[in-house]
């Protein structure tokens, strides 16, 4: 695994991440589920020491960024298709019908839990006396009805393996790391259940941002 961006590879496609990014960790994912490992090369990076350098393959200087034959591909909604039209192995997204619009509507609930966490992570680093109570109940209010339409939803996830599931798994994981305590699975029995068998899947084991 490359540290930085020199020296990359010009045979492979290359994904910029962060180990902790959840974003990043939906696209590292999609490359293990897909069994894509000796078709993309993972380039840790940090965004915030490596501004400049990530800038190259996403303006915004955010990972996750993909380079494949010189085309910069962001961000990770667009990755994670890229990739799974891209490699062999299962298919993620359904191409057309009513599958490809419930895959993409769950992964933009689990996308916008994503980000409301990541804005709570971010007050929080904040002094004290600068953080915005009303911000902070407002996205977790956003969460927990996202959680909440996850639970009538569980039954859908079983056995699944999709874009869905995927932003789903990243986005439990994202809470359970950076906000513990959230006490989430309180009167969500079947989403608990669900979560724990999909954490323990290689893909989600090995992109563990705790590692």
């Amino acid at each position: 695994m490359k540290d930085d961006v020199e020296g990359m590879s010009m045979s492979k496609m290359k994904l910029l991440y962060a180990g902790t990014s959840p974003y990043a960790r939906k696209a590292r994912m999609v490359v293990l589920e897909k069994g894509m490992t000796d078709e993309v090369e993972m380039v840790f990076c940090n965004p915030f020491d490596m501004p400049e350098q990530i800038r190259a393959a996403n303006p915004l200087g955010k990972v996750p960024a993909l380079i494949d034959r010189g085309r910069a591909i962001y961000d990770s909604p667009v990755i994670c298709e890229y990739l799974d039209r891209a490699g062999g192995g299962p298919e993620l997204l359904p191409s057309d019908g009513d599958a490809r619009w419930e895959v993409l509507c769950r992964q933009a609930l689990a996308d916008g839990m994503l980000d409301a966490a990541y804005n709570i992570v971010m007050e929080k680093r904040r002094e004290d006396s600068e953080q915005s109570a009303y911000w902070i109940e407002r996205w977790w209010s956003g969460i927990f009805s996202a959680f909440d339409a996850l639970q009538q939803d569980a039954a859908a996830l079983e056995g699944r393996v999709d874009l869905g599931t995927i932003a789903v798994g990243a986005a439990i994981g994202y809470i359970d790391f950076r906000l513990p305590g959230s006490d989430w699975q309180q009167g969500r029995a079947d989403l608990a259940r669900w979560y724990e068998g999909f954490a323990a899947r290689p893909a989600m084991k090995e992109t563990d941002p705790a590692l």
